[in-house]
C-alpha cells in the first residue's frame, strides 16, 4: 500500500514547525536566561572547534548543552502553565516554579563540569602553547 502525504497533512505538519519556532522565539525575547545559555552555547563551540576536539567529545557536548536548552524550554513552558492555572501567589505554584528552575539550575551545572572535563585538559594546553 502506498502512502501518500495529502496537502491537509503537509499543512499540519508546516504548522507544528511554525508553532515550535514561535516557541522558541518566546523563550529568546522572554527569557534572560535564554540568551546566557546562548552565549555559552556560541562560546563551548567556538572553544571546541578551536582545540579541535573528536566527534565523541563533540557528540557529548551537544547532548549536554541540548539537556541545558530543554530544561530550559520546558521550565518556561511549567512558569506559564502555572501562571494560567495560578494566577493568585500560592505555595505550591511557587514550589512548581522553584523545582522548575532548580532543573535548570542542576542541568547547567552539569553542563559546566562536562564541558571543564572535556574541553578544560586541550584548552589548557593550547593556551600553553601560546605563551
Amino acid at each position: 500500500m502506498k502512502l501518500m502525504t495529502s496537502p491537509k497533512r503537509a499543512q499540519s505538519r508546516l504548522a507544528s514547525f511554525r508553532h515550535a519556532f514561535a516557541g522558541w522565539l518566546h523563550v529568546l525575547r522572554t527569557q534572560r536566561n535564554a540568551w546566557i545559555h546562548a552565549i555559552a552555547t556560541i562560546i563551548v563551540f567556538a572553544i571546541a572547534i578551536w582545540v579541535g576536539i573528536d566527534r565523541l567529545s563533540g557528540a557529548i557536548l551537544l547532548i549536554t548543552i541540548g539537556l541545558v536548552w530543554v530544561s530550559e524550554f520546558l521550565n518556561t513552558a511549567l512558569e506559564a502553565i502555572v501562571d494560567l492555572a495560578s494566577p493568585e501567589v500560592h505555595p505550591l505554584a511557587r514550589v512548581g516554579k522553584d523545582v522548575g528552575a532548580a532543573a535548570v539550575l542542576i542541568s547547567t551545572l552539569v553542563a559546566i563540569l562536562v564541558g571543564l572535563l572535556i574541553l578544560g585538559p586541550p584548552l589548557l594546553i593550547k593556551i600553553t602553547s601560546l605563551l
